[in-house]
This record gives structure tokens, sequence and C-alpha cells, in this order.
């Protein structure tokens, strides 16, 4: 090729090159966001956010105003988990970004893809304890999988490009940007064709094929091997390998709370959910294993029971995006550091030798078909778990379910089998009260066509509920489930299991009148007392096309079995039988 022609190539590439334009730091904002393909964010406006909110006028980017920065946030994690992209979520400086602390820290530990971007004093008075100013870099670091504070204009572009790869790769997490109002205003040439460099943030996706050999070597090997399948499955998009990786061995698989739908419920090798409120099968399954297999799951004291009973008799492989988590908890034998899917895929193709498994699969499925979950149903009284199963019959289990936590989450976790990925959003980790219904709200914008079920307790419910202005503005199909036991539910049994029955401070002797309530927003509703009423009440709701409030008075003094109790493992559940 001649030099002439070389140059020429160089003219028409550098003519075809999008010129960097002048822009406002709030216009960068709004112009990265449109690069990252994001559809919706979900906010609060305020003082020093007001730059970026002239710019979300101007452009006319989706944005869903929250009526709390709580629920903007929540919204933002139930958006994230149901699409699979990060949820975006804007406020100002403040009350307004402290606001969005809880929501931070939940996304944290349960792994959601957020970019948050709180608005800050201008820098000339940031510590001077100016109106409105907070150290969301002090407050955040820790709940952060990181946090930028943006000190010029010409910095933003990189720092929102950062973001994003940051949020979205590896172990996914929130990632904050700290925006002056300054910076905002000020004006800088925007570009975004650099790539990202990040010499100290490198995450491992292939994992080392050597330990892959050993853990597949160990399959074959094993007769009692069992799958704790977590939600690392999800974030890796990895349901279909897993499931073809299971059929392949033919190895039992027990949930994380997180990870239910990561492999289908109905299943005759799904042993269901491990832990304090798990199946006994799937709880027995690991405490008798000799091989168990982690998949993306973090080894939580909830799933574990006391650790010196956990697992006794197993080896312990566990594969994991973040090797922080591999041996934190439970000592570790065939560490895989790398993405689910890699792996799973690297151990389909290792193939080996399929272990006769038939002892181990017939006597789980005995204890399966022996100790199933229960309640009993013996009179009018509307029992929670028949609620849900109800709810689950209705949707043909093809709904996305939210809740916040509590004994609501179990029984939903129990009673409702997801036979789908990314179907299940629920407050794990942190254990957030008053996340399920803004969650709902946002799994509803991310999936609109998809029927969204909020199953909620009446106390949770009470946190978030003025988010129902959104309902009516939107017209948002939510259907919205109050299992009313005008208690904090799982505060109650606590109390009455460990603590003398002294109900201290758990009970609502008086509770607002949640129809009327929800008919001040426009929105249908209906209280549900008794038991006939129950299966009308719930094909009336599902076949409304708006939103939808039921409020279900249920037994007050129902409690969630089978139970692991504070200082027991796997072997010592109880409540297995009514």
């Amino acid at each position: 090729m001649s030099t002439k022609t070389k140059k020429q190539e160089l003219v028409v590439n550098i003519e075809n090159k999008e010129a960097p334009k002048v822009l406002s730091g709030s216009g960068m904002l709004i112009e990265a966001l449109a690069k990252e393909n994001v559809e919706v964010i979900f906010g609060y406006p305020g003082g020093a956010i007001l730059p970026t909110y002239d710019e979300i006028y101007k452009t006319g980017i989706r944005h869903i105003l929250a009526r709390h920065e709580q629920g903007a946030i929540h919204a933002a994690e139930g958006y994230a988990r149901v699409s699979g992209k990060p949820g975006v979520c804007v406020v100002t400086s403040g009350p307004g970004a402290t606001n969005v602390v809880t929501g931070i820290a939940d996304a944290m530990i349960d792994s959601l893809p957020l970019i948050v971007i709180t608005g800050q004093v201008a820098k000339t008075v940031i510590g001077t304890d100016a109106f409105q100013e907070a150290d969301m870099l002090g407050i955040t670091m820790p709940i952060t999988k990181h946090n930028f504070q943006v000190r010029s204009v010409e910095e933003f572009p990189r720092i929102i490009k950062e973001a994003f790869h940051i949020a979205t790769t590896g172990r996914p997490g929130p990632v904050l940007i700290d925006l002056p109002k300054d910076v905002s205003q000020d004006s800088g040439l925007f570009d975004y064709s650099e790539d990202v460099h990040l010499p100290g943030y490198q995450p491992t996706i292939i994992p080392n094929r050597q330990q892959i050999r050993k853990l597949a070597e160990a399959v074959t090997q094993a007769k009692k091997p069992v799958i704790l399948a977590g939600a690392g499955i999800l974030h890796a998009k990895a349901s279909e390998q897993l499931y073809e990786y299971v059929e392949q061995q033919q190895i039992p698989v027990v949930n994380t709370l997180l990870g239910l739908g990561n492999f289908p419920g109905n299943h005759e090798l799904h042993l269901g959910m491990a832990g304090m409120h798990g199946t006994y099968a799937a709880n027995m399954a690991l405490h008798e294993a000799d091989l168990l297999i982690n998949i993306g799951a973090r080894f939580d004291d909830r799933l574990t029971g006391k650790l010196e009973f956990f697992a006794p008799n197993a080896t312990i492989a566990h594969i994991d995006v973040d090797p922080a988590e591999i041996g934190k908890n439970i000592e570790t034998q065939i560490p895989v550091v790398g993405d689910a899917k890699e792996a799973l895929k690297m151990l389909i193709a290792e193939q080996g030798e399929q272990a006769d498994h038939a002892d181990w699969k017939a006597s789980l499925q005995i204890k399966k078909t022996d100790f199933p979950l229960w309640y009993k149903q013996e009179d009018e009284t509307i029992k929670p778990q028949h609620l849900i199963e109800k709810i689950y019959q209705k949707t043909k289990g093809e709904a996305i379910v939210t809740t916040d936590v509590g004994q609501h989450q179990m029984w939903s976790a129990q009673f409702y089998k997801f036979d789908k990925p990314n179907r299940w959003v629920t407050s794990g980790g942190l254990g957030t009260m008053g996340f399920g219904f803004p969650a709902a709200i946002g799994a509803q914008i991310a999936e609109p066509q998809s029927t969204v079920v909020s199953i909620i307790g009446d106390a949770g419910f009470q946190m978030t509920l003025q988010e129902m202005s959104i309902l009516q503005e939107l017209n948002l199909p939510v259907k919205i489930v109050i299992v009313n036991n005008a208690s904090l539910g799982m505060v109650r049994q606590w109390q009455q299991l460990f603590h003398g029955e002294r109900y201290s401070n758990s009970l609502f002797p008086i509770q607002p009148d949640f129809v009327k309530l929800a008919e001040a927003y426009s929105i249908k509703a209906m209280k549900v007392e008794e038991l006939k009423d129950m299966e009308s009440a719930i094909e009336e709701m599902l076949a409304h096309d708006g939103p939808v409030l039921m409020d279900c008075r249920v037994a007050q003094e129902e409690n969630v079995y089978p139970m692991i109790c504070p200082g027991k493992g796997h072997h010592e559940m109880e409540g297995i039988r009514p």
C-alpha cells in the first residue's frame, strides 16, 4: 500500500470519527448515559443536582420520579435484578444522598450493579459544613465497589466510563459518583472514546484449567455430590450451563435464597432452598454430602448454620468470580476463581466419567417425599403459605415476585417455585424492610409485559408505601399483596421462641385502612379476611390490567418452619413435621 493511500485512509478515519463536543458536566453525564444504553433513571431532584435535572428536561431521557430517595434506589435495584443492566439512581446532596445509603449497602452485599449519582455542594465550600453537605465518599467507602468525586469536568467522561465498567464486571456492585454543583456547570470537551484501563482492577473471568480438571476428577470419584447454586449463576447468566451440567452429571441441586430460579424449581434433582428456613432434603444433602460444589454463593451464616457442623464430611469446592469469598467462611479444598458461566462451560467440556449416584439421589428423594414443606389449614383463617401457593398456581409460576425481609419472604421462597431466572427479587444479605414494593416498580419498568407481584408484609409496606404515587402516575400494573398479620412477623416469632413470648413492640393493635389508602392513589384495592374469598380475590387481582392492592389478613401467630435455631447445624432442624 502506498504512503499516499495510507494518508488518505487516515483522513477518512478522522473524518468518520465523532468529534468531541463541548458540554457541561451535566451534559456529559446525560450523553454518557445514552452511550451506555441507559433507558431509565430513578431519582429525586434537589439544589445541588439541579443542573443535571435541567439536562434531563432538555434531552427527555426517561426519568422515574420517586417520592422518597429510598424508593428510587430500591426501584433501581429491582430494575437491575430483573434486567441484568445497571440501575441508575440520581439524587441531590446532603439528605438526598444519605437517604440512598441503605440501598447502596443492600446492592453491595447482594451484588447488584448500580450507578449512583449524588449531587454535592460546590468544590469551593466542600469541608465547610455548607448547606446540605455530606461526605459521601467517607460514608459510602465501605458499602460501594468503588466511589468517585469529580474534581474537574475534564475527568468526568473517564470517571463515568470507569464507573460502568467497575459496576458491571467481575462481581457486580454499586459505584457512586459524587458530583459537585460547580463541576456539573463547568464546560469541557466530551471525549468518550478512550478504553477503560485500570491496572489494579483485572477480574479473573477464565478459571484455571488445572483447578477445573481437579474438580471434574472429584465429581467422578464422589458418591454423594451436591451443588450449592447461588446468585453468582444469575449474575453470570449461566442458568443454561448449570442445567446442562446437572443433566450431564446427575448431581442434586440446592439453592441459596438469592439463587432461586437459577435452576428449575420443579426439576426432580432440585431439593429446594437451603439454610435457616430451607427444606429438610436440601439441608440434609449439605450435611451428608462428600463433595459440595458451591457455585456463586457466599457461605452466608443464614445458609451454613453453626460453622463447625457445616458439611462435616464434604470436600469443599468453591467457584466464584470474587477471590475474597473463597475460604472466607468455609475452608475450601478446591478453589476455582472465575466467572460461573465460563467455569461451567469448562466442566461440561471436561465431561469425565459419570459416577453412580443412584443410591444418593434415591435417599434424597425419600427425604424430599417424607419431609415436605407443610402447614395446617384448619379453619377459615387464611394461612400465608396457602395464600402464596395460590398465587403461584394462578400465575402459573411465571410472575416476577418481589419481597421485603421476614416471614412473608421465607414463605414466598418456600412455596413459590421459580423455574426461570430473574423472577425472584428480594433483599438477601442486608435484609431491608421497605425494599420489596419499590423493587417491584423497578422490575415492572424492566419488563413491562410481565406480571409483577409484590408480596410484602404490612410493616415493610408502610416504610415505602408513598411510592404508590408512581403506580398512579404511570398506571404500572404492579400487584401488591400485603401478607397482613398485624405484626413484625419474624420479630414476633423470635420473641415467641427465644424471648419468653415477650412481644416487645412487635404487634400493631391499630393499622391504617390499606384499601382506603390505595383508593386515595386511585388504585384498585380489596380486603380479604376469610379463606372462602381468597381464591376469587387473587383471580380478580390478576385479571385487572392496572395496579391492584390486596390486603390479606392472615393468621398472626403462624411461624415459619422448618427452622435451624441459632447455634445449631443442618442436622438439628426443628419443625420438619406438623
